[in-house]
């Protein structure tokens, strides 16, 4: 078994005396993890490094083992990630989101959404946004996302302005009124009517997603959020 193809580093574990496995999301082959033998050398220090973009070439006797992968660079970004605490926890942050994905399962359209957010020369809010709704389409992907083609209760399909955190469901705002307190904001990234300061959408935004990533992914897996993502929100409200 042989196949080509372009992926973003996700992380690195040590085999061995000097071979590492490299984890990498992969355009045609999903999340897929390969053996690079020598990967613990010099040669190897700055390429195989977490957020670079690099082209793998995997080998392997059969389709279902490990396999070895040849790697060669297109994008060594790591360094510059380095450089700024907020661009590393957004790397480090994405990075983890596609861990949850199955393996070997392609998510093209989501891997070139995360490789752009590593170049995105923008913080705050229009930062904030691309990462809510990155986090959201993890959840779509998965099967997860909410739902907003009509209100739950009174099945309109204009007017949406919350979210049932038990459904999923989206309701209007009218309809809303007698459970406001059980209910959660549907800001306008994710389709909703309600008019709020950049720092309160993004705010209604990161709850939503941290939300639905804790029912359906980090709780029934019994894992913790990651330690940098409310890091990270909090940097991204600053000053808004």
């Amino acid at each position: 078994m042989e196949w080509r193809d372009e992926g973003l580093i996700l992380g690195t574990r040590k085999h061995g005396e000097n071979a590492v496995i490299v984890e990498a999301m992969t355009v045609e082959h999903g999340r897929h993890m390969g053996l690079v033998r020598g990967g613990r050398s010099r040669r190897f220090a700055a390429l195989l490094q977490a957020g670079n973009s690099v082209e793998l070439s995997w080998r392997a006797r059969l389709e279902n083992h490990l396999g070895s992968y040849t790697v060669e660079a297109l994008s060594l970004r790591a360094a510059a990630l380095m450089q700024t605490r907020e661009r590393l926890s957004l790397s480090q942050l994405i990075c983890e989101h596609l861990r949850a994905l199955p393996e070997r399962d392609p998510h093209p359209r989501l891997l070139a959404e995360a490789t752009a957010m590593h170049d995105i020369e923008a913080s705050g809010y229009i930062l904030g946004s691309a990462l809510a709704k990155f986090e959201m389409r993890l959840l779509n992907e998965l099967g997860f996302g909410i739902d907003i083609k009509s209100c739950a209760l009174t099945g309109e399909e204009t007017g949406l302005a919350y979210i049932s955190p038990k459904t999923g469901r989206a309701v209007t705002h009218e309809a809303a009124q007698p459970y406001l307190s059980k209910l959660m904001k549907l800001p306008s990234l994710f389709g909703g009517i309600l008019e709020l300061s950049e720092k309160a959408e993004l705010e209604a935004a990161f709850a939503l997603t941290e939300h639905f990533l804790n029912m359906h992914i980090w709780s029934p897996r019994q894992l913790s959020p990651p330690s940098m993502r409310q890091r990270l929100i909090k940097t991204l409200c600053e000053g808004l």
